[in-house]
C-alpha cells in the first residue's frame, strides 16, 4: 500500500466503526451502547446523515429477528429448567462424571457444544441452562473459565466448519452457493475435504490454551448457593422428565419445520399443557426468558442494524480496490491481506454466515487470477469469516460462554471471553492459516 491507500484503509467506515466498537468495550462500555455507537459512526463516517442512519439501523433489525425470539423463547425454557432444578440434575450428572479432572469438564464442554451445533442444533442456549449450577464445584476446583471460554469458542466453531450437520449443513451450503454464483462450482466433499484443516488448527489453539490455562484460579462463592454436587443428589420427578420431553419437542419441531422459534414455542407450550407451567406464572416464565437471554437477543438486533448501515455504504467497496491494488506478486503476502479484509468486513457486517456471498464475490475471481487453487480460495474465505467472529465482542459465540459464566460478577466479557478467543483461535488460524492457503 501506497500512502494515499494507507489513510483510505484507516479512514474506512468499516475500519473505523470496528476500531469503535472495539476501543469501546475495552474500557468496559456495554457491548449493546458500544454496537449503537459504532454503528451510528459507522453511518456518519459513510456520509450518511444521522436521521437516515438510525432509519437504517432500527430498520435492519429485521434481519437478526428470527435469531432473537429464538433466544428469548430458549431463554424461557432454560428459566423453567433452573426453577424446577432440571439443570441441577444435568450439573450432576456431569459432575459425578467429572469428579475432580477439571480436563474431562473441558471436554465434555467441547463434546456438548460440538452436539448443540450439529446433532441438537439448539446454539448456546445450553449454556445458561448448564454452567451456573457448575459454578460453585467450579470454584472447588480451582477451575480458570478462561480455559471454558476457549472450549465453547472450539465446540461452537469447528463443527459448522467441518461437519455438514446442523448448522454445518446450512454454512456448507452457503459456501456452495456463493461459489457457483460467483463462477466457481465446488461439490459438497470438496468442502468438508477441506474445512477439517480449519478445525485441526483450532484444536491445536485449543490445546495450547489448556496448557497456559491449567493452572488453578480462585474465585470466591459470590451470588451462588454452594452445593456439594456429587453427593447431594437432586431428586428426580414428573416435571423433570416433561421439561427433557420439551427439549425432544424443540428439535423435532426444528428438524420438521426449520423454524428454531417454532420449536422453542412449541417446547414451551407442551410445558403449559402439562402443567409444568401454571397459566398464572407463563409471565414469569417469560420474563425470566428475557432475563437471562434478553440481552443476547438485543445485541443481535443491533448487530443487524450495524450491517445494514455497512452494506448500504460503499465502504466495504472501497476496501476491496485497496486490497486488489495491494496484493502485489507474493501469494504470501496476498493471504495475508485477504485473510485481515475478509475479517474486517465480517467484523463490520457482524456474521461469518451472512458475509460468505460478499466475501466469495470478491475473492473467488480475485484469488483465481492469482493462481489459487479451489481448496485453498475455500480455505481463505472461511478463515476470514472464523476469525472476523471468534472472540469479538458482540457475536454470539463470546456472549454465549459470558451468559453462563458471569452469573456471579466473576468473568469479564472482554478479558475473561473474547481475548482468549482471539488469542488461541484467531491468531492461529490466521498465522498458520495464511500460509497454507499460500501453498496449497
Amino acid at each position: 500500500m501506497n500512502k494515499k491507500e494507507i489513510i483510505i484503509f484507516i479512514t474506512n467506515p468499516v475500519v473505523v466503526s470496528v476500531v469503535v466498537l472495539l476501543v469501546l468495550c475495552l474500557i468496559k462500555i456495554p457491548v449493546f451502547f458500544s454496537l449503537m455507537i459504532a454503528a451510528i459512526v459507522a453511518g456518519l463516517t459513510s456520509g450518511i446523515d444521522i436521521t437516515t442512519t438510525m432509519n437504517l439501523l432500527f430498520g435492519g433489525m429485521g434481519a437478526n429477528s428470527n435469531t432473537a425470539l429464538y433466544y428469548i423463547l430458549l431463554g424461557s425454557l432454560a428459566y423453567i429448567m433452573e426453577k424446577t432444578g432440571a439443570s441441577e440434575i444435568m450439573a450432576y450428572e456431569i459432575s459425578k462424571a467429572v469428579k475432580s479432572n477439571k480436563f474431562l469438564l473441558y471436554l465434555i464442554m467441547i463434546i456438548i457444544s460440538i452436539l448443540a451445533e450439529s446433532v441438537i442444533p439448539i446454539h448456546i442456549a445450553f449454556i445458561p441452562i448448564i454452567i451456573p449450577p457448575l459454578l460453585a464445584m467450579m470454584n472447588k476446583m480451582k477451575i480458570d473459565r478462561r480455559m471454558l471460554s476457549v472450549s465453547f469458542g472450539f465446540g461452537l466453531k469447528a463443527p459448522y466448519i467441518a461437519i455438514p450437520l446442523g448448522y454445518g449443513k446450512l454454512f456448507h451450503d452457503i459456501l456452495e452457493t456463493s461459489f457457483g454464483n460467483s463462477g466457481l462450482e465446488i461439490s459438497a466433499s470438496t468442502i468438508t475435504g477441506t474445512t477439517w484443516i480449519i478445525a485441526l488448527i483450532i484444536a491445536a489453539g485449543v490445546t495450547l490454551g489448556l496448557i497456559f490455562f491449567s493452572r488453578n484460579r480462585e474465585y470466591a462463592d459470590k451470588n451462588i448457593k454452594p452445593k456439594d454436587l456429587v453427593n447431594e443428589i437432586p431428586k428426580l420427578n414428573k416435571d423433570h422428565v416433561l421439561i427433557f420431553l420439551s427439549g425432544l419437542i424443540v428439535i423435532v419441531i426444528q428438524i420438521l419445520t426449520e423454524s428454531l422459534p417454532l420449536g422453542a414455542l412449541c417446547g414451551l407450550i407442551f410445558l403449559v399443557v402439562t402443567g409444568v407451567v401454571k397459566i398464572k406464572n407463563v409471565q414469569d416464565m417469560l420474563n425470566g426468558g428475557i432475563s437471562m437471554m434478553g440481552f443476547i437477543a438485543f445485541v443481535m438486533l443491533i448487530a443487524a442494524g450495524f450491517a445494514n448501515i455497512v452494506t448500504e455504504s460503499d465502504a466495504v467497496d472501497s476496501l476491496v480496490k485497496i486490497a486488489s491494488s495491494s496484493l502485489g506478486s507474493s501469494k504470501i503476502v496476498a493471504s495475508y491481506i485477504m485473510i485481515v479484509l475478509g475479517l474486517t468486513i465480517t467484523l463490520g457486517i457482524g456474521t461469518s454466515f451472512g458475509t460468505v456471498p460478499i466475501v466469495a464475490s470478491i475473492y473467488v475471481p480475485l484469488a483465481q487470477s492469482l493462481g489459487y487453487s479451489t481448496r485453498a480460495i475455500i480455505l481463505l474465505i472461511t478463515i476470514a469469516e472464523v476469525c472476523g467472529d471468534a472472540g469479538l465482542p458482540s457475536p454470539n459465540t463470546t456472549l454465549g460462554p459470558t451468559s453462563g459464566l458471569s452469573v456471579d460478577g466473576q468473568h469479564e466479557h472482554i478479558k475473561d471471553t473474547c481475548i482468549p478467543q482471539i488469542t488461541f483461535i484467531g491468531l492461529p488460524l490466521i498465522i498458520v492459516g495464511g500460509l497454507l492457503t499460500a501453498f496449497l
